[in-house]
């Protein structure tokens, strides 16, 4: 198993794949996605409350995101963390950025 483990890029690739679809997905529909090509893919809102908000409509359509503002971050920078998997399918990532596209016309963050 360490022999597939360390032998294969397999699990890298789609890593990769999957965070570079979202990132794109993402700033094409008007979101700032910060950071590089990380899978941990801040989703910048700046307003806490608003932060909060998203978080709990995004689990309202079971997508498991987690909203962070300040002291965890600088004021004025709260954030939705959004963590990419290898595990994600192209389908899971359409549908959490469609979330992300209903709700963020919803609050009028889009």
């Amino acid at each position: 198993m360490m022999d597939f483990i360390t032998d294969s890029t397999k699990f890298l690739d789609r890593l990769a794949g999957n965070t570079e679809h979202f990132r794109n997905a993402m700033t094409k529909a008007g979101f700032i996605v910060s950071g590089d090509n990380h899978p941990i893919c801040p989703v910048m809102l700046g307003d806490a409350k608003l932060a909060t908000t998203f978080a709990d409509k995004m689990m309202e359509k079971g997508i498991y995101v987690i909203g962070f503002s300040y002291p965890v971050v600088p004021k004025d920078k709260a954030r939705i963390c959004v963590q990419i998997s290898a595990a994600h399918s192209t389908e899971d990532i359409d549908r959490a950025v469609g979330a992300f596209l209903q709700i963020g016309k919803e609050l009028a963050v889009i």
